[in-house]
């Protein structure tokens, strides 16, 4: 059956992966993936996931300016800034607050900022998706969350506090990899991958149905599609990608 292919599978990657999983029983693999692993793997990552999705960001991020506040001003938070790829996007003199929960992307981070001058950055805080209170309520018009929901604790949290933070009438805008369609082998795979990527990619999950809890949270306004981003070899093709207003 399709269950026990499944568990034959995690247990063959499990064995791939052993000394990784022998590193996190010991207690040493989870912060060398923070600090040193997954940035690496993040900011190259990056570089292939917006040439792949270059185009449809552009488009999901065109209408910022229209959100801008009485003032003219644009305030924008983001969540799980990682290296900075999403800078590049955002119209000129837009006000930007970066948030992650892992500190240890400063190098790519200072970076990205340098080659994108055209923006005002107006601080770094190390935060939880799901524990903004170092923001203001109601104090900004704009939160964009790339590859963050998938590793979040508490999806529907995180969007409570999305909720929070933003102006009525701000908006939301998120780009996440999701579960494939339950029939496919794309979720065979995903299902197959699930516990070794999570342990080796800081807590990814690979089938979460984030459309779900966008649809389930109390925002005035959704427009989300659904799209495939062709990263070859990786169980993370299916794609959501859009924005919601409060």
């Amino acid at each position: 059956t399709m269950e026990t292919s499944v568990l034959l599978l995690r247990a063959c990657l499990a064995l791939l992966a052993m000394p990784i999983y022998l590193l996190s029983f010991l207690g040493i693999w989870k912060p060398f993936c923070k600090k040193i692993f997954f940035p690496y793997f993040l900011e190259k990552l990056s570089v292939i996931h917006n040439r792949k999705t270059h185009r449809q960001k552009q488009e999901l991020f065109h209408n910022l300016p229209e959100f801008a506040g009485a003032s003219g001003e644009l305030k924008l938070l983001e969540i799980g800034t990682g290296c900075g790829a999403n800078f590049q996007f955002y119209p000129p003199g837009c006000k930007v607050t970066c948030t992650d929960i892992n500190p240890h992307f400063q190098q790519t981070l200072t970076r990205n900022m340098k080659q994108n001058q055209h923006l005002h950055y107006e601080r770094f805080l190390v935060a939880a998706a799901e524990d903004l209170s170092q923001v203001p309520s109601g104090s900004v018009d704009a939160v964009v969350c790339t590859l963050v929901l998938c590793s979040v604790l508490d999806v529907d949290r995180a969007l409570r506090e999305v909720l929070r933070v933003l102006r009525p009438g701000g908006v939301f805008y998120f780009l996440d990899h999701v579960a494939a369609d339950h029939s496919s082998w794309k979720y065979f795979w995903q299902q197959s991958c699930f516990p070794t990527w999570k342990l080796v990619f800081d807590g990814c999950c690979l089938t979460r149905e984030i459309w779900k809890n966008l649809e389930q949270a109390n925002f005035s306004e959704l427009k989300l599609q659904h799209i495939s981003v062709p990263l070859a070899w990786t169980p993370i093709k299916p794609h959501i990608i859009g924005y919601a207003v409060k």
